[in-house]
């Protein structure tokens, strides 16, 4: 016997677990259709070249690769945003400009399994290629906005984005001399979060040899309680030696947020400066309030010089990705109502007549799915209805409509108990009554 084992960091996926995720997905996948992204699809498997040296040191030494059986060298995509810039270089002349896609799969990272965070999870991705300008910038953070408000039903005081400049940052180095340790500098503040502030501010004053410098990093990304974004911004302007292009840009970004009404979501914060090394200009990321050690659920940034590893057009890009295994832990741990309903249908059909041929039952399903509620027939011949019940309840299917021997039909609450009888009536009857009966139902789900 092979035991039935499972990788260290991967897992399986039941049921229960997999159909709430499957809604939150449809429900991202609309939203990011009310914004004109367009879906699309890359290879798990990709050429080592293509993925080696994108993300940068850190993420290189987490990649799965291997030599395939003809003697390539490939590995397992890291992320979506790598596969993305070499999609958009290879199929250059086929796409729109600017493009906007979507991408949910999974991504592979040979990573420390923790809660939340596994060595293969889903990304649900979006991005605008083609064009560098603060409304492409503003129009990610919008979607962004919205796909949290709509997971939380309006409260709004569940999540909060933390968003910054990586030029901005870059400025306040040059300012100050260590524009030459930028991308080590960058690297490891942005582990303030998981390594603390201490041994962050030990290591900046060996990167930066000056103690005093190391101090100045710290108080640059450092937030002030209370203070605004607009504040902030012309706070951390004046420590980066005056009005740049970087400032320029998130003051246009957050007029345009406020225009939106949604400015309040969003806070100026340095620290957050994205550990790969794609990134080039703004970046983010998303924490939940009620659920802070789950860190960020969502992230990205401007990615401008990615696409030019495979290709001469210039195509800058922004994009966002949301972490969909660790916001479903998150959401687990906060009892949101969005994981609770689990049902793999609406209603089971079963039937207690031994002689059954199942022709009325498929009949009548047939009806009930015409309608759009999801049916399923119990596709054995009943000996106890117990074996229906536990079938029901594993389930989590919240009605069971009974055809007996007599050819009544019944319609019976698995949570309530309560029974409704229909007696004997014609299918357009007995379709209608329970269609009205299951939509009013508040265990059914949207």
């Amino acid at each position: 016997m092979i035991e039935p084992a499972v990788l260290k960091g991967f897992r399986d996926s039941l049921p229960c677990d997999e159909i709430p995720k499957r809604r939150l997905i449809r429900k991202l996948e609309d939203i990011f259709s009310l914004y004109g992204f367009s879906p699309i699809d890359t290879p798990a498997l990709e050429y080592t070249s293509v993925l080696l040296g994108k993300g940068g040191g850190e993420t290189d030494k987490q990649i799965f690769r291997f030599t395939d059986n003809g003697g390539r060298e490939v590995a397992m995509r890291f992320d979506l945003t790598v596969p993305f810039a070499r999609f958009t270089a290879g199929h250059a002349n086929e796409l729109s400009r600017p493009f906007k896609r979507y991408h949910i799969n999974k991504v592979w990272r040979g990573e420390n399994p923790q809660k939340g965070r596994y060595r293969e999870f889903y990304q649900c991705d979006f991005d605008i290629v083609g064009v560098d300008n603060a409304y492409a910038d503003w129009e990610i953070l919008s979607t962004m906005a919205f796909c949290f408000r709509t997971i939380f039903e309006g409260d709004e005081s569940a999540f909060r984005f933390h968003i910054s400049h990586r030029g901005l940052f870059n400025s306040f180095l040059s300012h100050i001399g260590l524009s030459e340790r930028s991308v080590d500098i960058l690297r490891l503040v942005d582990k303030i979060r998981k390594i603390g502030r201490d041994e962050v501010h030990r290591q900046l004053a060996e990167i930066a040899a000056d103690e005093t410098k190391a101090g100045l990093i710290l108080s640059f990304v450092s937030p002030v309680e209370g203070e605004s974004f607009s504040h902030t911004l012309s706070r951390l302007t004046e420590l980066a030696g005056g009005s740049c292009e970087a400032s320029e840009r998130l003051g246009e970004i957050y007029s345009l947020l406020c225009s939106e009404g949604i400015g309040e979501l969003f806070t100026l914060d340095a620290s957050i400066t994205r550990g790969l090394d794609y990134y080039t200009g703004l970046v983010y990321e998303t924490f939940l309030t009620g659920c802070p050690s789950i860190g960020s659920v969502c992230s990205g940034g401007r990615y401008n010089n990615l696409a030019s590893l495979y290709t001469k057009e210039n195509l800058p890009g922004v994009g966002s990705s949301i972490g969909l295994d660790r916001l479903l832990a998150a959401l687990e741990d906060l009892k949101s109502p969005l994981l609770a309903q689990k049902q793999s249908a609406d209603v089971l059909f079963v039937s207690e007549d031994k002689k059954a041929s199942f022709a009325f039952e498929s009949r009548i399903a047939g009806r009930l799915r015409e309608k759009g509620i999801k049916c399923d027939i119990y596709p054995i011949q009943v000996k106890k209805m117990k074996s229906v019940y536990d079938y029901s309840d594993r389930n989590h299917i919240p009605m069971i409509l009974i055809w007996n021997w007599k050819g009544e039909v019944s319609l019976k609450d698995t949570a309530s108990q309560e029974v409704h009888s229909f007696g004997i009536a014609d299918d357009e009857v007995i379709t209608g009554e329970i269609s009205d009966r299951i939509q009013r139902s508040s265990r059914i789900q949207a």
